[in-house]
């Protein structure tokens, strides 16, 4: 028998390959329902990657869905995932710890509940683990510290001021929405961003990418600047500042929302350090100060992998060493889906990771 832990996409596109192959398993989902931490995940937000390649494996989007699935229409997909391959989750099993017990595993649940199984699936995706930093002054800030995992609508926050701390995806699109929904908002940041289209002639982005994946490391960075002048040439020179790496060693910012509204003066943006809050504001590298009644953290995620303690090793950015795309490099009968991240979208190397993972522990 193989545990999953976690049912969101990597979750159920395991169980579903699992299942494919005879292979018996529990998946076990923390939350009250399957796809959890999509449920809660804020209410505009649409998928970057185009449904062709958004897909898990063995079913596709129906044709009415957008190109670009919104929230509701990802979770809808998983729900329909589930019922056709009819995948069994077991919510409300948050699952505490895993150690050896033999040559399998013992699954220990926050309850108490424990069980074993001669294979373990790390399904648990990065969205379950937000890095939260403490700021220096936190305990005296009057205002609210948020993570942007907890942002759902702009509606309590319109008239606020709100100082957003970090320029990925997630914090330029939520910081956007604030700002045209009548909040006023100040974006931080100190390395710049990579900006690159959602669409370029006519494709989605992801595309583009997923077709460039076979060409050389130093063809696929001409290719990415070259779009880069094209498009400066359409929006104007970068209103965010080059980064000291390429938009191929980490995922950029898709689409130009965040650039629009920095250009229409719907959003301030200073490049300093946080040095920390004040009772009624933050305090910055430069010695200026500044009051706001919301910090949200778009400080980005890690690995959700707490319950292996320390039996593995990571590395720098916390993801599980693997021997291949899947098996664990540290234990046998170890395996991870949802730790795959590149330009190809996370979802296209769900669909591999999982079939992977199906197919190690059927020789297993």
């Amino acid at each position: 028998m193989v545990t999953i832990v976690g049912a969101g996409p990597a979750g159920l596109a395991t169980a579903a390959s699992l299942k494919r192959r005879g292979i018996v398993y529990r998946l076990l989902e923390r939350g009250d329902s399957l796809g959890y931490s999509w449920v809660n995940l804020y209410d505009s937000l649409r998928l970057h990657t185009g449904k062709h390649l958004s897909h898990l494996p063995g079913y596709r989007f129906g044709s009415a869905t957008p190109l670009f699935p919104s929230r509701e229409d990802f979770v809808r997909y998983l729900r329909d995932y589930a019922r056709h391959f009819g995948i069994a989750v077991e919510t409300g099993k948050d699952v505490a710890a895993v150690s050896k017990a033999g040559d399998g595993w013992r699954i220990t649940t926050a309850d108490g509940e424990s069980h074993d199984a001669a294979a373990l699936v790390m399904s648990t995706g990065i969205i379950a683990n937000p890095r939260v930093p403490v700021l220096p002054g936190q305990d005296r800030f009057r205002g609210r510290v948020m993570h942007s995992v907890e942002y759902r609508r702009p509606n309590e926050f319109i008239g606020r001021r709100v100082l957003v701390v970090g320029v990925g995806n997630s914090g330029g699109e939520i910081g956007t929405e604030l700002a045209r929904a009548g909040a006023h908002v100040t974006l931080l940041e100190r390395t710049g961003a990579n900006v690159v289209p959602l669409m370029l002639a006519g494709l989605p982005i992801q595309y583009v990418a997923y077709v460039m994946r076979w060409l050389p490391r130093g063809a696929r960075a001409r290719i990415i600047g070259r779009v880069q002048r094209i498009m400066e040439k359409k929006h104007g020179p970068p209103v965010l500042p080059r980064p000291p790496y390429s938009a191929l060693d980490a995922i950029p910012l898709i689409g130009f929302h965040l650039v629009e509204a920095i250009r229409e003066g719907l959003i301030e943006v200073r490049r300093a350090g946080l040095s920390g809050l004040t009772e009624t504001g933050a305090r910055f590298s430069d010695g200026s100060e500044a009051d706001y009644d919301v910090v949200l953290l778009a400080t980005g995620f890690a690995p959700a992998l707490a319950p292996l303690g320390e039996s593995i090793r990571t590395d720098g950015k916390g993801f599980a060493l693997r021997s291949d795309r899947v098996t664990s490099a540290d234990q046998k009968g170890l395996y991870f889906v949802g730790q795959n991240y590149d330009t190809t979208g996370g979802l296209s190397n769900i669909r591999r990771d999982a079939r992977l993972a199906a197919e190690r522990i059927a020789s297993q």
